[in-house]
């Protein structure tokens, strides 16, 4: 059973590792994100968001429902891990 573990590891760290080759170079100005999102965010988050910080409106305006989603998937996940290794009392 460890050794089939150790396959099923092995092999999912190899496509994991395939997957990543595609991706674009670290800080790559050619990058799809770099190329559409960011110049979109720069030049038109005062306008749209009425926020003069860049950062805040991208997470608040922008991102709200992610991060709210994101907030509450690791509330979920607290309160899971408190109900999970909490000490019961023993009746009687």
């Amino acid at each position: 059973m460890k050794f089939l573990s150790l396959i099923v590891t092995i092999i999912t760290g190899a496509f994991l590792i395939y997957g990543t080759f595609d991706m674009p170079e670290w800080g790559d100005p050619n990058s799809p994100a770099s190329r559409h999102v960011s110049p979109r965010y720069i030049e038109k988050t005062e306008i749209e968001t009425a926020t003069p910080n860049m950062v805040t409106s991208v997470l608040a305006d922008y991102r709200g429902y992610d991060t709210l989603g994101e907030t509450t998937v690791i509330f979920t996940a607290g309160a899971s891990c408190i109900l999970l290794l909490r000490r019961r009392k023993k009746k009687g």
